[in-house]
């Protein structure tokens, strides 16, 4: 089967492999949602914070630039310029910054639940070989994105067009315009262009997770020869189990056997069944040895009579025996009374035949 080929992929996946996918952080998401979410915050940022932010870099920098001609050139005096500078952007963009990361974080959370895998990141010839490269690089999956983003580039494009298009006296009126005034203004427009682009973002969004969920579990549909081996790996190869079963039953048979000659009596149908029973002194009831139809029963009798275990012939005992006791197994109550018969019975002929000799 040709590598990537998936005409062959037509059944749905087994719950082992999509545990596999998810050990693999190979899940169902859309990038396009993280977006969303990411704009989202972005947008909330420049409504919310974004003049403060900017204006709270004013102290700080005037600061810097008031006092610029006492700050000392040399090592010392460059490292403390350095850290306060980081300082106070730090300080003013942690929490827009936060806000980010937390929304990104809640894009793929929503999708699925977080997946922490190294597997993604584990080095992989398939990454670096030039001809999985243009595989990948004309691949279907690469066609649908480049075409996704045609049309997203579209979409934005015209509603930044439709936004701004109304306010391009303004906006070439803002170079004139005073700092203080430009920022309230640029903040106003900006807003109102991100709104705009969120929404759009939304949509595309709610299409691109429709479309990702589909493309995932397409992927992970099986083969029947996938399905055969995982069954393989998770149950064992069908042949070997019934290879050790057979084994196991013929080693238990030699077993059985080999307790044959230790049994009291063997009672039989006479041809279909035998029950070899085993009773001493001082036992509760007597014990199944040894059970078996037809060939098994037929060598059970030629085992008794090479050791000179007696047998007896009770077909509604025999068949009753086999089907109500295990090997090693004491005889159910309710076949006490038939059992003692046959046991008196043979113990009886072995006493006359041991007055005899």
């Amino acid at each position: 089967m040709a590598e990537g080929d998936d005409s062959d992929k037509t059944e749905e996946p087994t719950q082992r492999k999509l545990d596999q996918a998810l050990e693999q952080g190979d899940v169902a998401k859309s990038q396009e949602v993280v977006t969303f979410f990411t704009l989202a915050a972005v947008t909330l940022i420049v409504w919310s914070v974004g003049n403060g932010t900017v204006t709270g870099l004013v102290p700080p920098l005037r600061g810097l630039l008031e006092h610029a001609g006492d700050i000392s050139m040399d090592g010392g005096g460059l490292r403390r310029l350095f850290l306060a500078v980081i300082a106070a952007v730090g300080l003013a963009i942690a929490a827009p910054v936060l806000l980010m990361m937390l929304a990104g974080i809640a894009g793929h959370a929503i999708q699925h639940r977080l997946v922490f895998s190294t597997k993604t990141i584990q080095p992989r010839f398939s990454k670096v070989s030039p001809l999985q490269g243009l595989k990948r690089l004309f691949s279907p999956e690469t066609l649908a994105n480049f075409v996704k983003g045609l049309i997203k580039l579209a979409l934005v494009g015209g509603v930044m067009l439709w936004v701004l298009w109304p306010e391009r006296q303004r906006l070439a009126g803002m170079v004139t315009m005073d700092p203080a005034s430009l920022l309230g203004i640029a903040q106003a427009e900006a807003v109102t262009m991100l709104a705009a682009m969120l929404a759009i973002v939304f949509l595309i969004g709610i299409g691109d997770l429709i479309w990702s969920r589909q493309r995932w579990h397409q992927r992970q549909r099986m083969s029947m020869q996938e399905i055969k081996e995982e069954y393989k790996q998770t149950e064992g190869d069908p042949a070997v189990k019934a290879k050790i079963k057979q084994i196991r039953m013929e080693r238990s048979r030699r077993r059985m056997m080999a307790a044959v000659p230790t049994a009291t009596v063997v009672v039989t149908n006479p041809t279909h069944y035998a029950v070899a029973l085993k009773y001493e002194e001082g036992m509760q009831a007597p014990v199944c040895v040894a059970k078996g139809t037809d060939a098994v029963a037929l060598k059970i009798r030629e085992v008794a009579t090479a050791h000179q275990v007696s047998i007896v012939e009770n077909p509604p005992l025999a068949r009753a025996l086999y089907a109500t006791v295990e090997l090693d197994e004491l005889v159910p109550e309710q076949h006490y009374k038939a059992v003692a018969e046959v046991i008196g019975f043979v113990m009886n002929l072995k006493k006359k035949a041991s007055w005899r000799g």
